[in-house]
């Protein structure tokens, strides 16, 4: 006998499916949780091993900082520093990299985006050209 006018659900009343639809989206992430739990369990037992069973013997020697083998001195004998011109083509290598690899999910989704995205693009285009050319301007691309 149907009392209302719908037919009765058989997994029961609808507060049940959301509890349902929880304890399936907790369900989902249980491997990640239980990967991340023996992730650092494995971590946390290395390191307390190690300092269980490990060797003991410090001397002035294993204390001091380790230089290739080589002794330290005042001076270095390999040429001393790298200029700091390397450092900086390194850092404008990365970041303009990095720019152009915001180029790439544009060109995924250029059909979707349309004059929007176009225009987000081409400001997002001349912000990297200013820059370059800012870095252009004060030498950094240089090597003398």
């Amino acid at each position: 006998m149907i009392t209302s006018g719908r037919p009765a659900s058989p997994s029961g009343p609808p507060s049940s499916h959301r509890r349902l639809k929880g304890a399936r989206t907790v369900n989902a992430y249980a491997p990640i949780l239980v990967l991340g739990a023996l992730g650092a369990g494995f971590a946390i037992f290395s390191v307390v091993m190690a300092t269980l069973i490990g060797p003991r013997r410090y001397n002035r020697a294993k204390l001091e900082a380790y230089e290739c083998g080589i002794e330290p001195t005042p001076h270095p004998s390999g040429g001393g520093r790298f200029p700091i011109k390397y450092y900086l083509t390194a850092m404008l290598f990365i970041v303009f990299d990095i720019e152009i690899v915001f180029l790439y999910p544009w060109a995924v989704g250029f059909d979707a985006l349309g004059l929007f995205g176009l225009v987000e693009m081409l400001l997002f285009a001349l912000t990297v050209f200013v820059a370059y050319a800012y870095v252009w301007r004060r030498g950094g691309l240089e090597w003398d």
